[in-house]
């Protein structure tokens, strides 16, 4: 706990509380705010204290631009709210051993977005259960995700709800494909915008290009390059085997639509295909010989240099490099998204519906009194209001957008460094650093202006898109990307959202042996790869003989039964109040 500071400070809460997050900085943090009201008045009946208050906050993922809410955004934040946020945030990978070390010393912040962590705080008894606390003060968090309350309990067999998803958005709509296989824009127009449908013909378009192109801006061609540094290896290398071989994300497991069994999705035949690809790949020269042994800065210096033709990534992992290509004006350099899979018989399911399932979110923990509960929660509805949404989005009216015909507008200037400054921008403006802090609209909603929510719809897609990049579309008869791929009418609808966004269970008969598999496949399949063809069958199957043992079928159970009773869980009568 945090002493007589923290107990004094109690005393003077309001039944509203500011939130202010942090736990960077370390040490205690007061918490001041008006004296109590009326205890019987809710958020809807009486307006949330605005006097200044500090809370502590921890962020599972990392926030390279956070500044110290003395960007635009967060100085409005702190004016309407009173709130300042004393954070910090992971860097990579360091999540678990951050949420490790809290459980440890029983210190934990205010207000966490713990990612995958959720789990083990609750099971450390960390948590506190956010179902009163919504009921009784958080009509917008309550309106936005109306007839899905349901998704938001923890467990068939624990139905309190411990954290706010804020890491999916709420009736979100795609409209643009932001992951696939990539290909250079300067890659298509010479090779006359061919098909790219499966990995061969991603592999001849690459192999054409690099034998005409040997050398780019006077560097070594690099046809293709992934990220395997850390957790990344899942994003570029193991689980694109998923979706070009026609199974939906459901990060490290494969799950059967209709039986719901669960199983390590390396284990599916059709993987061990598309890694023999890559193999070839790598022995035919096409791969990047150090794409297991690179760090991420390395990979993104590659792509930000325009010398590599081709990635399977997702546009977040590699949007810095992007950039600084758009900036240096290399924008037939950066590229374009294509739905590649083993073969013609896959498709795929980047697209599939999950509905608005649940995922990693925000919380409040012990370290809080009930009166600072209040206040807290108090706060992240008012992070989900329309006023906050428009803003973290946004940002401020006549500094970043102007209203013109009723309509939100942003200027010419200021998406240029949006696009080309991105990193500087957002340190300076706020827009988007604060969306773990509650749950949101998705792409595509409008509000009570008939304006969107986000500043990602059709128009604005489109208007930021460079000649190459309209060049390039208008070939593909396509408005954006996406219209290559499959749409979710054409995949079942997913009854358990989709399965990374759930708590797994935090048990050792759950975690040794899952973390084990983790250390099986991280070390196999990069050896399967850079193997000799002959010796990539020994070591894969190796590889799937080792995923037998270690109580790892015994966790697959265990996951199995997590998917069943969220299922079971979803599909009852959502609770209305």
């Amino acid at each position: 706990m945090k002493g007589n500071t923290k107990k004094i400070a109690a005393l003077l809460m309001t039944s509203t509380l500011v939130v202010a997050a942090g736990c960077g900085g370390g040490g205690d943090t007061a918490k001041t705010a008006a004296p109590k009201g009326n205890e019987n008045n809710s958020a809807s009946e009486a307006a949330a204290s605005t006097e200044p208050v500090t809370f502590s906050f921890f962020g599972g993922d990392a926030s390279p631009n956070w500044n110290s809410m003395q960007d635009a955004v967060g100085k409005a934040i702190t004016e309407k709210t009173g709130v300042t946020l004393n954070a910090e945030f992971a860097v990579s990978g360091t999540d678990q051993q951050k949420v490790a070390l809290m459980i440890a010393s029983g210190e934990y912040p205010d207000i966490i977005f713990p990612k995958g962590e959720t789990s083990k705080l609750v099971e450390a008894g960390a948590m506190v259960d956010l179902t009163d606390l919504i009921d009784k003060h958080a009509p917008n968090i309550k309106k936005i995700y109306g007839p899905y309350m349901n998704r938001l309990k923890y467990s068939k067999d624990d139905p309190s709800i411990y954290t706010i998803p804020t890491n999916t958005m709420v009736d979100h709509t795609y409209f643009d494909a932001g992951g696939g296989f990539e290909l250079q824009l300067a890659v298509l127009k010479e090779l006359g915008y061919p098909e790219i449908r499966t990995v061969k013909d991603f592999e001849n378009a690459l192999r054409e290009y690099y034998e005409k192109n040997p050398t780019i801006d006077g560097q070594p061609t690099i046809p293709l390059t992934l990220n395997a540094d850390d957790w990344k290896i899942m994003i570029t290398v193991t689980n694109p085997a998923v979706y070009a071989t026609g199974g939906p994300d459901d990060g490290e497991f494969y799950i059967d639509p209709e039986t719901h069994e669960a199983k390590l999705h390396y284990k599916r035949p059709e993987e061990k295909e598309y890694f023999r690809w890559l193999n070839h790949m790598y022995n035919t020269g096409l791969l990047d010989k150090e794409s297991f042994t690179q760090k991420n800065d390395q990979y993104l210096a590659k792509i930000a240099s325009g010398r590599v033709l081709g990635m399977i990534d997702q546009n977040w992992d590699y949007q810095e490099a992007e950039n600084a290509l758009k900036g240096a004006g290399k924008h037939e350099r950066t590229y374009g998204h294509f739905p590649v899979t083993l073969t013609e018989e896959y498709k795929d399911p980047s697209f599939v519906d999950i509905g608005n399932g649940s995922g990693y979110g925000v919380g409040l923990t012990t370290a809080l009194s009930e009166e600072e509960q209040v206040r807290a929660i108090e706060f992240l509805d008012w992070m989900a209001s329309d006023e906050a949404q428009i803003l973290n989005n946004w940002g401020i009216e006549g500094t970043h957008y102007k209203v013109e015909n009723g309509k939100r507008v942003i200027p010419a200037d200021v998406q240029d460094r949006k696009t080309n400054e991105n990193a500087a921008f957002t340190k300076e403006s706020g827009i988007g650093l604060y969306a773990p802090l509650s749950v949101r609209y998705g792409d595509g909603v409008k509000d009570s202006t008939d304006n969107y929510y986000t500043t990602n719809y059709p128009e604005q897609i489109t208007a930021n898109y460079s000649e190459p990049m309209k060049e390039a579309l208008k070939a593909y008869n396509a408005t954006t990307w996406k219209d290559l791929f499959p749409g979710k009418d054409e995949f079942p609808v997913k009854k358990w959202g989709a399965a990374y966004n759930l708590p797994s269970p935090s048990t050792p008969d759950f975690t040794v042996p899952f973390q084990k598999s983790q250390d099986i496949v991280r070390k196999a399949i990069p050896a399967a790869i850079v193997a000799s063809p002959d010796q990539f069958d020994a070591i894969y199957d190796q590889m799937l003989t080792d995923l037998e043992g270690s109580n790892i079928p015994e966790m697959e159970a265990m996951y199995t039964q997590l998917i069943k009773d969220t299922v079971e869980l979803w599909e009852s009568e959502p609770v209305s109040k």
